[in-house]
C-alpha cells in the first residue's frame, strides 16, 4: 500500500512554515496526488459490511423475490421469507459480515418487512436444542481448561503408540472418548490434537511445508482429519449439526424417541467400522516414511508426569460427564430433556468452581452459535409452517416418481445428492440450514421411512467434512497445519468419502434393517 509519505513532499522549508502561524498571504499546499492517496486509505480501511458480498447476496434475494414467478400454491410472504432466506444463507458462504451479525441483519428485515411477526422471527431462540448447543460448548471449556483433554489424548498415545498405526489409533480414540461431551470438532482439532501431533511429529523431525512431513505428520494430520468425519456421527453430542439436524427434523414432524440412545444405537456399528478401517487404509493409501515411533510413548509419558496426578477440577469434570450422559441415556425414564440433563452437568462445573461465569461469557462461538443457528431455525421452521419447503418437496417428489423409481431409489439419489452438494459449502451448519429440511422433505415426499431419511442425512452431513480444505472448520484447521499439500487433500478427500459411503451403505443398511428403520 502507498503511504501518505511517499505521496506528500516537504522540504525543510515547507515544514517551517507549517509551523509558523498561518497569515492570509501564507498558504499551504496540499497537492491533488495526497488527497487521492487519502482518500483511498479511507476506502481500504472499510470497517462495515464487504460491498461485492453484499451486492451478490442481495442481488440473489430480488431476483428470487422479483425477477422469479411466484407458485400459485406460495403465499406472498412465504414467498418474501424464501428470498431472505436465499440471501441469509448466501451471506453464511460469502460472508459480507460475521456469520452472527450478518444473520441477525437478516432477521432483522424479516421483522421490518412484515415478513414475520417479531414473535415468530425470535421463536428459536427459546428452543431446547439450541440451548443444549450452547451448554454443550460449555463442557468444551472445561475439557481444555481442566487439562482434561490432553490428558486422555495423552494416556491413548502412552497405550498404543509404539508404531505409527498404533499412535493414529490412540489419537483417534481419545478423540472418540472426549466427544460426547466436547461437541465442536473444530474446538477439538484446533485446542488438542494438532497440538498434540505436532509436537510428535516435530519431535520425529517431520517438519510443515517440507519434505519431511511425509515422515510422520501428514499421516497422522490426514488420519485424525478423515476419522473425525466418524467420531463426530458416532454420538449426538459429539457435534453442533447434529443437534440442529434433529431440531430441523422434528420441525417436519419426524419424532424421534429418546433421541440420544436412538442416535447412538443406529450409529454405533457403521461408525465403530469406519473409525477402525480409516487409519489402515490411510497407512496403505497414504503411507507413513517412520513406521514406528518408539519415543511417542515416552514423550506421553513425560507429558502426563509433567501434568501430575489427575486434579481435583478433572475429576469433577469426568463425574459431571459421567452424570450428564447417564441423564441422557436415561432421558426417556426419567421424563428429563436432554437439555435439563446437560444444564443440570453445567451447574454442577459452575457450583464447583470448575467453571465460573466468566469462562461462559468468553466462549464466543457459543453465543455466536445461539445468534445464528437461532435465525437458522427460525427461518426453516416458518417456511414449514408457511408450506414453501411442502412445495419444493412434492415438486421433487412428483419428478423422482415421473422416473418410476422406488422409494429405496429416491433415497439413493437425494443422499448422493446431498452429500456431493457439499462441495459447494465452506460450512457444514451452513450446508444443514440450506438445504437438510428441503432434502428430508424430499424423502418424505418420496415416501421414504422418516427416521431413516432423517438419520442418514443427519450422519451424512458429518461424513462430508473432509473431502476438502474448506469443507469444515476442523478440515481448515488440520490442513492450517501446513503437513498435507493441497493436491493430497482433494485426493484424499474424495477417496475416503467414497470407501465411507461404501462402508455407510453396506454395514449401515444391514444394521437399520436388523433395527427395523425400514
Amino acid at each position: 500500500m502507498l503511504s501518505l509519505h511517499s505521496c506528500v513532499h516537504l522540504s525543510t522549508t515547507d515544514k517551517k512554515a507549517m509551523s509558523a502561524p498561518t497569515s492570509p498571504s501564507h498558504h499551504i499546499h496540499i497537492s491533488p496526488h495526497a488527497t487521492t492517496t487519502t482518500n483511498l486509505r479511507r476506502i481500504l480501511q472499510w470497517k462495515g459490511v464487504r460491498p461485492l458480498p453484499l451486492f451478490i447476496c442481495v442481488t440473489l434475494g430480488l431476483i428470487l423475490r422479483f425477477a422469479v414467478p411466484k407458485p400459485r400454491a406460495v403465499a406472498p410472504n412465504a414467498w418474501s421469507l424464501l428470498a431472505i432466506f436465499i440471501a441469509t444463507v448466501a451471506g453464511l458462504i460469502l460472508s459480507p459480515l460475521p456469520v452472527g451479525a450478518w444473520a441477525f441483519v437478516c432477521l432483522t428485515l424479516t421483522v421490518v418487512t412484515k415478513t414475520l411477526t417479531f414473535a415468530a422471527a425470535f421463536s428459536a431462540f427459546t428452543n431446547e436444542v439450541i440451548w443444549l448447543i450452547v451448554v454443550s460448548f460449555f463442557f468444551s471449556r472445561g475439557f481444555v481448561k481442566t487439562g482434561l483433554g490432553d490428558r486422555v489424548a495423552m494416556f491413548f498415545v502412552r497405550w498404543l503408540g509404539k508404531s505409527t498405526l498404533g499412535l493414529s489409533y490412540g489419537l483417534v480414540l481419545g478423540e472418540l472418548a472426549i466427544s460426547p461431551g466436547m461437541p465442536s470438532s473444530t474446538a477439538r482439532a484446533g485446542g488438542i490434537f494438532v497440538p498434540i501431533i505436532k509436537s510428535l511429529a516435530l519431535s520425529a523431525e517431520s517438519k510443515p511445508k517440507d519434505p519431511s512431513s511425509r515422515k510422520l505428520g501428514a499421516y497422522l494430520i490426514q488420519s485424525q482429519n478423515q476419522c473425525n468425519n466418524s467420531t463426530s456421527a458416532f454420538f449426538l453430542t459429539a457435534a453442533a449439526q447434529n443437534l440442529l439436524c434433529i431440531k430441523l427434523a422434528e420441525s417436519l414432524g419426524v419424532k424421534i424417541p429418546n433421541q440420544w440412545v436412538t442416535w447412538l444405537k443406529v450409529s454405533c456399528l457403521p461408525a465403530l467400522i469406519s473409525v477402525l478401517a480409516t487409519p489402515v487404509i490411510l497407512y496403505k493409501i497414504f503411507p507413513p516414511e517412520m513406521k514406528t515411533t518408539p519415543d511417542a510413548p515416552a514423550m506421553a509419558k513425560r507429558k502426563l508426569e509433567q501434568m501430575g496426578p489427575i486434579k481435583r477440577d478433572e475429576w469433577v469434570m469426568i463425574g459431571t460427564l459421567l452424570l450428564t450422559v447417564a441423564l441422557w441415556v436415561a432421558g426417556e425414564a426419567l421424563d428429563m430433556a436432554s437439555v435439563v440433563a446437560a444444564m443440570l452437568g453445567l451447574s454442577v462445573l459452575l457450583l464447583f468452581g470448575v467453571l465460573d461465569w466468566d469462562d461462559c461469557l468468553g466462549e464466543k462461538q457459543a453465543w455466536d452459535t445461539l445468534a445464528w443457528f437461532g435465525v437458522l431455525v427460525g427461518m426453516a421452521t416458518q417456511l414449514t409452517a408457511l408450506g414453501v419447503i411442502p412445495w419444493m418437496s412434492k415438486c421433487v417428489a412428483n419428478f423422482l416418481k415421473s422416473l418410476s423409481l422406488s422409494w429405496f431409489g429416491a433415497f439413493s439419489i437425494l443422499q448422493i445428492s446431498y452429500f456431493f452438494i457439499h462441495y459447494l459449502f465452506a460450512s457444514q451448519t451452513a450446508h444443514v440450514g440450506a438445504l437438510y429440511s428441503a432434502f428430508l422433505g424430499m424423502h418424505l415426499a418420496s415416501k421414504v421411512p422418516g427416521l431413516l431419511a432423517a438419520l442418514a442425512l443427519a450422519y451424512n452431513t458429518n461424513l462430508f467434512g473432509a473431502i476438502t480444505h474448506y469443507s469444515s472448520g476442523q478440515a481448515a484447521v488440520y490442513y492450517g497445519a501446513g503437513y498435507v499439500d493441497l493436491r493430497d487433500v482433494f485426493k484424499l478427500g474424495i477417496a475416503m468419502a467414497l470407501i465411507n459411503i461404501v462402508i455407510w451403505a453396506l454395514v449401515g443398511a444391514a444394521w437399520w434393517k436388523i433395527l427395523g428403520l425400514y
